[in-house]
């Protein structure tokens, strides 16, 4: 994929390899920055949109599968406007040789809670959620089942890393959860199950944040983290506080880089 400089202009992708990696991770950044500067409104609408949770390991064999077919989503036309895809990697698979760096345990406990709930048979990878209920469709090549439920409005607007966001609905607190997602991500895996492996991922959770509120209203910082991928885009949802099952969902691309 063709990499675009300071000034806009782009890197044949064979030129990758003879950039000092500095200079690679400054262009990242650079990249970033415009995304959080730039003001973006993203707007749920009142129908439910479904949440697309995937829970999934760069040291799981059989986890690429899943991941390709969530990368379809890339260019589905719902798109977070029908649909929000995110992908959770846990960490609990990180000692069978390979450590996967966009793991934590923060995203495995959230995996537990839904099996807590009684919304998963039990923890494992790949696991899919769909508006909170444990999913298995995507075995098959279909989609979640749109929902019919109209929750209310969840509105959400980034500028200059900050997000301001309001859900219109009849009761409250809510928790709003904001995760910064990376695309068109590509690890080598040099060891475990995958080894050998190139594997290509999108909509993987940078940087994940939760923010409750009384009325309905936030005004908080961007999810940010240490990770960086060729385009972001950003995911956001609420839900009863403690309650991991989404009640609306929205999101978007976070910047001009996110042509294709």
């Amino acid at each position: 994929m063709p990499i675009r400089s300071k000034q806009g202009k782009y890197m044949p992708a064979d030129t990758i390899g003879r950039i000092p990696a500095t200079l690679l991770l400054a262009l990242a950044l650079i990249h970033a920055r415009s995304a959080l500067a730039e003001k973006l409104t993203f707007n749920s609408g009142n129908r439910q949109v479904t949440l697309l949770e995937l829970y999934t390991s760069q040291g799981c064999s059989s986890c690429p599968p899943a991941e390709r077919w969530l990368n379809e989503y890339v260019d589905a036309a719902e798109l977070w406007t029908g649909i929000v895809p995110l992908a959770f990697h846990v960490d609990y698979w990180d000692y069978i040789g390979w450590k996967d760096v966009y793991a934590s345990g923060e995203y495995g406990e959230r995996q537990r809670n839904y099996a807590r709930a009684g919304k998963a048979r039990s923890v494992y990878t790949p696991g899919l959620f769909a508006n909170g209920r444990e999913w298995r469709g995507w075995t098959l090549r279909v989609s979640p089942r749109a929902s019919n439920r109209e929750p209310g409005d969840l509105s959400v607007s980034v500028e200059t890393g900050r997000v301001t966001a309001t859900f219109d609905a009849a009761t409250a607190p809510y928790e709003l959860h904001l995760a910064l997602l990376g695309l068109d991500i590509n690890t080598r895996i040099e060891r475990g199950e995958n080894r050998g492996a190139t594997l290509k991922q999108q909509f993987v959770v940078l940087a994940h944040a939760s923010h409750v509120s009384g009325n309905g209203r936030w005004n908080v910082p961007l999810p940010q983290g240490g990770l960086t991928a060729p385009r972001y885009a950003l995911a956001a949802w609420v839900s009863a506080p403690g309650n991991p099952a989404p009640l609306q969902a929205t999101g978007g691309w976070l910047a001009a880089i996110s042509e294709r």
